[in-house]
């Protein structure tokens, strides 16, 4: 099995963001707003005259991921509606320099991830609603695709990788992949190449050139390479509420519980988290949006350690199917979740203090336990490879969520 470099430093980045933003951020009604809404074409496309972002937009997002933890961002370069953020150089005039904006939005993004040392990724739309070719010649629709993406691998520097998106949408057809692929190798050569399989196939695998399954809004698992001649990675997009772009009332968010447990689990199956935003139409964050990226972003500072480098560790914990182990460098990381919070009788659901363990097979000799958030030692025993770590009830005055344990081997 070939196992590449640029891929192995590509899950080290392990944490990541994922940006919808585009025309249908002004509508405030989602991504697919023109597809499945009641707005017209031409209602749709009046957004392109008032489509005109806050001049520190990218700045004020890439700030944000570097606050959460993040080390790279996707950006939705054109997604399904047509509509290019970058300068088509003349291929259509459906893009940023054309509308209200007047400017090449993607190199403002570029721009600002490398100030903040955050990797630029590109998502770049399979499917079109507004080229006429991609219904009445496909062929030709294809050679506009790759003239699109090629521009993307061309005028904007080393880039982290291509996350296309929208095969699905006519899957008997030959989208002509490789002379796609191969083209994105002559420009960008270690770019990450990555082809959304969609909610039907999470973590499928593809064409030889692909350098990751995805997961879109489902945990990860482990991956079957066994008849894989190449070693890929795995990612999981997630979303806060139910919409990828900006939809004003869409309430229905998830908890920071559900999405810290998302993010573990990912690095326990060595998968990337790949946590995505909708800016409003002036390409700021919706407050809660970015409040729920900051609050991530202090229990990621706290177990930072332990959540980009390690990798599957492959252990498992006895009678604890969430609780799982990392291998890092001359340790091992232990994830240990449900543990109640302590406190009086009158305020904690769970006041007393009683003693917890988990118990796993380690065959190295353990030196010791702590947890990372604190550094308090943690009693264990160990009987030849039978390990039995122990811990008390969480203290009053916080709540991790998951608590994180480096052993010291």
């Amino acid at each position: 099995m070939v196992v590449k470099e640029y891929i192995k430093q590509f899950e080290k980045l392990g944490f990541g963001m994922f940006v919808h933003f585009g025309l249908y951020s002004e509508n405030a009604r989602g991504e697919w707003a023109l597809h499945s809404t009641d707005i017209t074409e031409e209602e749709y496309e009046k957004l392109f005259d008032v489509f005109n972002p806050d001049p520190a937009w990218a700045t004020e997002l890439v700030s944000t991921a570097r606050a959460a933890g993040c080390k790279y961002i996707t950006l939705t370069t054109r997604h399904h509606d047509g509509f290019s953020l970058y300068d088509t150089c003349g291929l259509n005039t459906y893009d940023a320099p054309h509308s209200a904006a007047g400017r090449d939005l993607v190199r403002e993004f570029v721009d600002a991830c490398r100030k903040e040392s955050i990797i630029p990724f590109f998502y770049h739309t399979l499917l079109d609603w507004h080229e006429p070719t991609y219904k009445t010649d496909f062929p030709a629709y294809l050679n506009y695709l790759r003239r699109s993406v090629e521009i993307l691998c061309a005028n904007y520097g080393k880039i982290g990788g291509i996350w296309f998106d929208g095969m699905w949408d006519r899957p008997n057809d030959n989208w002509e992949e490789d002379a796609l692929y191969t083209m994105i190798r002559s420009y960008q050569p270690e770019a990450m190449i990555i082809n959304n399989t969609g909610l039907g196939a999470r973590g499928a695998l593809g064409h030889i050139e692909l350098d990751s399954v995805t997961f879109e809004r489902g945990r990860p698992g482990e991956i079957n390479l066994e008849d894989s001649p190449k070693y890929v990675a795995s990612e999981m997009c997630q979303v806060f509420a139910n919409h990828w772009g900006y939809a004003k009332r869409d309430f229905n968010f998830k908890s920071l519980v559900e999405i810290i447990g998302d993010f573990c689990v990912c690095r326990r199956y060595g998968a990337n988290f790949l946590m995505n935003v909708g800016p409003m139409g002036n390409g700021l964050l919706r407050p809660l949006d970015k409040a729920m990226l900051l609050t991530l972003g202090e229990w990621t500072e706290i177990h930072k350690e332990a959540l980009y480098l390690p990798r599957p560790a492959k252990i498992a914990v006895d009678g604890k199917e969430k609780d799982f182990l990392l291998r890092g460098d001359g340790c091992y990381y232990l994830f240990v979740h449900d543990i109640p919070m302590g406190g009086d009788i009158n305020v904690a659901e769970r006041f007393e203090m009683p003693g917890y363990t988990d118990k796993f097979i380690l065959p190295e000799k353990i030196k010791s336990v702590r947890w990372i958030d604190s550094e308090k030692n943690l009693d264990f025993v160990q009987d030849g490879d039978r390990v039995t770590v122990c811990y008390d009830s969480q203290k009053y005055g916080e709540h991790l969520v998951i608590k994180i344990a480096r052993i010291e081997i």
